[in-house]
């Protein structure tokens, strides 16, 4: 019986493992492409990113109507390409990763600093697939807002 126990427990440990060697890879790639932003570096910005990939931003007009605005990545990529390094700071406060297979899906809330000024705040939802072995991100929908965002 304790043989038995042993083993089971040997399994479930080195799936535990498996599973956070896979969500440090996950982490490694979304937190390349905030070094790649704020470095203003279009190279390992872009090197995150799957083919077709979609950014998508949930908004809120001035009388309160909820739309969904979508921005090709080529787009995304290029105004990162034009700012100064230092001038997009996006800072984490968690990252909460579920892992299935090769789909991944992460939680990230944020606040947002421009030129070191706090310019909005809100949560990225992060989908990623593993491609060749290599995660990489197939969409980012985010939520945006300016009151009531922490210091990060």
């Amino acid at each position: 019986m304790k043989a038995i126990l042993l083993i089971s427990s040997l399994f479930l440990s080195s799936i535990a493992l498996a599973q956070s060697g896979e969500e440090q890879t996950v982490r490694a790639t979304i937190t390349q492409m905030f070094d790649g932003m704020r470095k203003a570096d279009t190279t390992l910005f872009k090197a995150v990113f799957a083919p077709n990939a979609t950014l998508q931003s949930v908004i809120k007009n001035k009388e309160g109507v909820v739309s969904v605005r979508q921005e090709a990545i080529p787009g995304f990529i290029a105004s990162v390409g034009k700012q100064t390094a230092g001038a997009l700071d996006e800072r984490l406060s968690g990252m909460d990763i579920k892992i299935d297979g090769e789909l991944a899906t992460a939680w990230t809330p944020y606040t947002f600093y421009y030129n070191k000024q706090k310019s909005h705040c809100g949560v990225n939802v992060f989908t990623l697939v593993k491609l060749n072995g290599i995660w990489k991100i197939q969409n980012i929908i985010d939520t945006r807002r300016r009151e009531n965002c922490p210091d990060l």
